[in-house]
């Protein structure tokens, strides 16, 4: 779906409203250059565009895949393709969601085609539109734009990011087992938008390398300026990563020490019990024995003193050398 299609000359907007591709596409032969923006277009909306500026098949290809990495290449008719990854962080759900926003940059028009939950390039095109300075540059001064909205829209991701850490850390390094799946959600979470910010330094670099020709040397401090800020990004997610495998690592020995205390108590119990059934065994043996209506037990068992001999006397016996095994084992 198309959301906006304008015509710049001369450093202003020539229209109020939007206007078609196939007009964009004659007015760009009338001087100044013409910023097309879609969101999620059908296949025949990018074949319609294709037509009309004369993109390249393969660049149209990968505009309508998804998860690619951020790349900026060179086509014929000195038409450029940038790629670029968007982060949204969801405080809902905790968690980062991506998208995509393809660039072609021509010598006289710029067309974006955003996929998923991508950054909205609506303030992007109004900060530009009150720069007539920059709009007077050319094609250049909107990638300028839309990458200086990307990479700002990156800084709420990571703090974001920051204070779940915090969170995640406070937990750890207080002494209490937390949950091992969310600091691995978490770490995954931080990789993927790694991925996202890292590889785009390289297409920044080129930009200022000279990798798209004739570039004014007025936006040069805006693109570099841009580069300072997703280098930024880049180091503090990068510290983020190594801070959750240490979390990851601290949380595992925390999760070792309580199970050693578990297993601890476990064998405290186990050998109380041990005991008690170490003591009742003979006593049981005994009891049993004389629990037996054998005839020489009935005749002798048939007086006070005869009992407290052969019956508390046979109990006392076995505690008494129970008693003496145990004190020499423990020494």
């Amino acid at each position: 779906m198309i959301v906006d299609c304008a015509h710049y000359r001369e450093g202003r907007r020539q229209d109020v409203g939007a206007i078609g591709p196939d007009e964009a596409a004659l007015r760009c032969r009338g001087g100044g250059f013409v910023w097309l923006g879609m969101v999620d277009p059908e296949p025949g909306e990018l074949e319609q565009v294709r037509m009309s500026f004369g993109l390249h098949e393969l660049a149209v290809e990968d505009a309508q895949s998804y998860h690619l990495r951020p790349k900026l290449e060179q086509y014929e008719g000195d038409v450029h393709f940038v790629i670029l990854r968007t982060a949204r962080y969801d405080a809902a759900r905790e968690e980062v969601d991506f998208g995509e926003i393809s660039v072609f940059v021509g010598p006289s028009f710029v067309i974006t085609v955003r996929q998923g939950a991508a950054s909205d390039l609506h303030p992007a095109r109004l900060r530009l539109e009150e720069r007539p300075a920059l709009l007077r540059t050319g094609p250049v001064a909107a990638l300028w734009a839309i990458l200086d909205q990307v990479v700002d829209d990156y800084t709420p991701v990571v703090e974001a990011l920051e204070r779940d850490i915090e969170e995640v850390e406070r937990t750890v390094f207080a002494g209490a087992v937390a949950p091992t799946e969310r600091i691995y959600h978490l770490r995954r979470e931080v990789t993927d938008f790694y991925r996202t910010v890292h590889p785009l330094l390289a297409p920044l670099e080129g930009l200022q390398r000279g990798a798209i020709a004739d570039v004014d040397p007025e936006l040069q401090p805006y693109f570099r300026d841009v580069h300072d800020h997703l280098r930024l990004v880049n180091e503090e997610v990068t510290a983020q990563r190594d801070l959750l495998t240490t979390c990851l690592e601290a949380n595992i020995a925390v999760i070792s020490v309580e199970q050693t205390r578990v297993s601890v108590r476990q064998n405290e119990s186990t050998r109380q019990l041990t005991i008690i059934a170490t003591v009742f065994l003979p006593l049981s043996f005994v009891t049993g024995f004389f629990g037996q209506n054998f005839g020489w037990l009935v005749d002798r068992i048939d007086t006070g003193w005869a009992f407290a001999v052969l019956g508390i006397g046979g109990l006392l016996l076995p505690l008494t050398v129970l008693w003496a095994w145990l004190r020499r084992g423990e020494v």
